[in-house]
């Protein structure tokens, strides 16, 4: 009878838990109703560093069965992600980090099945149980994870990664994704189609890119590319030309080129194309002009190369993400 351990701490979030709780439970109900009633089937625990109960970010306490064990036999070990604004600030947390590490790595070692979500990606990396490896996280928190960890190879527009007996997913509802494949793994994969099916998880999901938003990624504090950033702002519509820019700076394109990269870790003109897809999708959620007109908005007079980006960099066409995202629906 596979056995799932969910490792949980304070400053979770409580749905994470349910959710995969959830899915585990339909799991059994239609495992046993495949075998006849009779099957051995998942079973689980929850367990925190103390054995003492936690207290969610939404304030819910969660009970525990019992203390997180290094050596205690799992087939599957969840940790879930932190739900905290300062992530740095969560990892300088010693007294919860160093012995949550350490267990983690002794369960992997015994061959347990590893997963998480979200932040929980850089507990994984924290663990040094990515090194070297794929993984993915929250798309908002990409580029501290890729500054932090630059050994892991990040695919952050991915739902879910699998690699080395270890499953990142993305934000905290794509816990059903991960919840979905453990039971594929330890139990069955028609099972965990069908409850998938039953419980409404879309696992066509195949990627985070169409809900990234450029406002969410970390500041800098040049003041020459802030400036830089602006104009292409203001001119979204017109052509843009780096010697141009650089001279209404006063810099050299070299100059300004290197200390753009360096800021952004993008050249000016790929951060001008997200930037351009960023306004697009706003302008498409709205649903006040067409695509075509959108493609305009943002300076692409060859619309066909507009739609092309738009997909490359989202995953949806412009069209299916009006669609799907647009405040008028």
């Amino acid at each position: 009878m596979p056995l799932i351990k969910i490792w949980v701490y304070d400053d979770i979030l409580a749905s994470s838990v349910a959710g995969c709780l959830d899915v585990f439970t339909a799991a059994n109900y239609f495992w046993s109703k495949k075998q006849g009633g009779n099957a051995q089937s998942l079973k689980w625990r929850l367990e925190s560093l103390d054995a003492k109960p936690i207290r969610t970010a939404s304030g819910q306490v969660i009970n525990v069965d019992g203390p997180i064990g290094p050596r205690s036999a799992a087939d599957a070990v969840i940790v879930p992600g932190p739900f905290v604004t300062d992530v740095e600030r969560f990892f300088a947390r010693a007294d919860l980090m160093k012995p949550l590490c350490s267990a983690l790595r002794a369960q992997h070692q015994r061959g347990a099945l590893l997963a998480s979500y979200c932040t929980g990606s850089f507990i994984l990396a924290e663990a040094g149980l990515l090194e070297g490896g794929l993984a993915t996280t929250h798309w908002a928190k990409a580029k501290i994870f890729a500054q932090r960890y630059p050994a892991v190879e990040l695919s952050v527009s991915e739902i879910l990664t699998e690699q080395n007996n270890i499953i990142c997913s993305g934000a905290v509802t794509t816990a059903l994704n991960m919840a979905l494949r453990i039971v594929e793994k330890l139990l069955d994969a028609r099972v965990a189609g069908e409850v998938g099916r039953i419980m409404l998880i879309d696992r066509n999901r195949a990627s985070q890119a169409s809900y990234a938003a450029m406002e969410e990624e970390a500041e800098h504090s040049d003041a020459l590319v802030a400036r830089a950033q602006r104009a292409m702002q203001k001119s979204l519509q017109a052509g843009f030309n780096l010697g141009e820019l650089a001279g209404a700076l006063s810099v050299s394109e070299r100059t300004l080129n290197r200390r753009f990269k360096r800021a952004t870790g993008e050249a000016p003109l790929q951060y001008l194309q997200s930037l351009r897809v960023d306004v697009a999708k706003r302008l498409l959620q709205a649903k006040r002009l067409t695509v075509d007109a959108v493609g305009e908005r943002v300076g692409y007079r060859d619309l066909s190369t507009f739609r092309r980006l738009f997909k490359r960099e989202t995953g949806l066409s412009p069209r299916d993400y009006q669609r799907r995202f647009s405040s008028a629906n």
